[in-house]
């Protein structure tokens, strides 16, 4: 049984926004705006201890705990060094230089077990869905459990064939409510139960 592993999926409901300019009929040179990516750090390590969160060694989130995120942060596009610090020190256990494209969304999961940790850096898809439709995701975080297929509980597959640190990309599916089931992937025998 692998009841204490981690699996995440992940549903995400985009909706549209409309965003309006003024004109300003006056010639004030105004300062061109530092180009923003967003980035999201997730703590996905189920052993390791709390972390804070560097961007270019300035502190952007403290005490961060698994399993928790620290929803998206504008930062400098470009390339970024990030360093994940065991909280409160200067032990660092992720250091990675990130190149990060302006108005794009990341998700940077600080994954395996805490003797391993690494990161795993994912872009997020944020495309508003077709009516009636959801975009999820699955991503496989769990070091120690077996490469998995993602079904209803009738056994149709939803996502098929995913190892560890393996992820699906954001796919569309009708909006209502599932059960899904996590079936190891060479048995068929059920891992774990997951509604969503």
């Amino acid at each position: 049984m692998y009841l204490r592993k981690m699996l995440f999926i992940l549903l995400t409901f985009v909706s549209a926004v409309s965003l309006a300019a003024c004109s300003d009929d006056e010639n004030t040179t105004a300062a061109t705006p530092t180009a923003k990516a967003n980035v999201k750090v997730v703590h996905a390590s189920q052993d390791a201890p709390g972390v804070d969160l560097l961007v270019d060694n300035t502190v952007a989130g403290t005490n961060l705990t698994f399993p928790n995120n620290t929803g998206y942060l504008q930062v400098n596009a470009g390339t970024r060094n990030v360093k994940v610090n065991v909280s409160g020190t200067s032990t660092t256990v992720i250091q990675a230089n990130l190149n990060l494209m302006e108005n794009k969304f990341y998700s940077v999961f600080a994954v395996n077990q805490a003797s391993a940790i690494e990161p795993l850096v994912l872009e997020d898809n944020l495309t508003n869905p077709a009516s009636g439709k959801a975009h999820v995701r699955f991503i496989h975080l769990s070091p120690n459990a077996p490469t998995v297929n993602i079904t209803l509980t009738d056994g149709t597959i939803v996502f098929g064939n995913v190892a560890f640190k393996g992820s699906v990309d954001f796919t569309p599916l009708d909006a209502g409510t599932y059960n899904l089931q996590v079936r190891d992937a060479a048995t068929n025998s059920t891992v774990v139960l997951e509604h969503s």
